[in-house]
């Protein structure tokens, strides 16, 4: 069969990595602070002997949009918005620092404050641990006091300080935890002019507009894919007729 039809099987499985991460930003259209997937594809060039006729496709994911969510007001003392470009800082699932724009904090019954898909917050010297409190408070700076159970209301005591970074200068990746990480490892430097919103979260920030066009131009372009392979056979038929010695 000729050559083609690997060009064209290639192409194929690139539009399908394509709509998988076109169907992930979908689904997480309502999950605070997500950040949609950006799918690239590119040539790739095949080294060795012969002619350089055929250049097969490539899908990756390689980077997310940075455009920020909207920010919705809540009212609970937990959620945070981050404004700005900062990010917090959260120990990811293999205990390393990762970053996140997810705000809707929680104090877990261990007493870690974490996020609301359960990556512990980090703050000056490492994850939050929250004492038992009658009161809590987040100012714009993500300063955490409380109130301990039984203590005076006049008299509020400071636990930590969330860590909010600067991705400034570095190059950073999104996993496949929704987190963000700085590429070959490392942390990113604490952002002193970072602020917060309290009361607030910021949402996800696809459009599902442009996700839906997206998803059917890629639906599109994979049915050419389809019609290629298509061609490739019937040449291929045509080819062995052509061929054919008389009986």
């Amino acid at each position: 069969m000729d050559k083609l039809v690997y060009t064209a099987a290639s192409g194929l499985k690139a539009r399908l990595g394509a709509q998988a991460a076109i169907a992930n930003n979908m689904a997480n259209a309502s999950t605070t602070g997500f950040r949609a997937d950006r799918a690239v594809f590119d040539r790739l060039q095949l080294d060795g002997p012969g002619f350089a006729d055929r250049a097969p496709a490539g899908e990756e994911v390689t980077d997310c949009d940075r455009t920020p969510g909207a920010i919705q007001q809540t009212g609970r003392n937990l959620d945070v918005a981050v404004t700005g470009a900062a990010w917090i800082a959260v120990q990811g699932s293999d205990g390393s620092e990762a970053y996140t724009r997810r705000g809707d904090l929680e104090v877990a019954p261990s007493g870690v404050l974490q996020t609301g898909d359960g990556f512990p917050v980090i703050g000056g010297t490492g994850p939050i641990t929250v004492p038992p409190y009658s009161s809590l408070k987040i100012t714009g700076d993500g300063t955490i006091s409380i109130v301990p159970q039984g203590g005076d209301p006049k008299n509020p005591q400071v636990v930590d300080k969330i860590k909010l970074v600067s991705t400034k200068g570095t190059t950073t990746v999104k996993g496949t935890d929704n987190l963000l990480h700085v590429k070959g490892g490392g942390t990113l430097p604490d952002d002193m002019d970072a602020k917060v919103e309290t009361g607030a979260i910021e949402g996800s920030n696809v459009n599902m507009t442009a996700a839906l066009v997206a998803m059917i131009e890629n639906q599109r372009a994979y049915e050419v894919e389809a019609n290629m392979m298509k061609s490739a056979k019937d040449m291929d038929e045509s080819g062995a007729s052509t061929m054919r010695l008389p009986s």
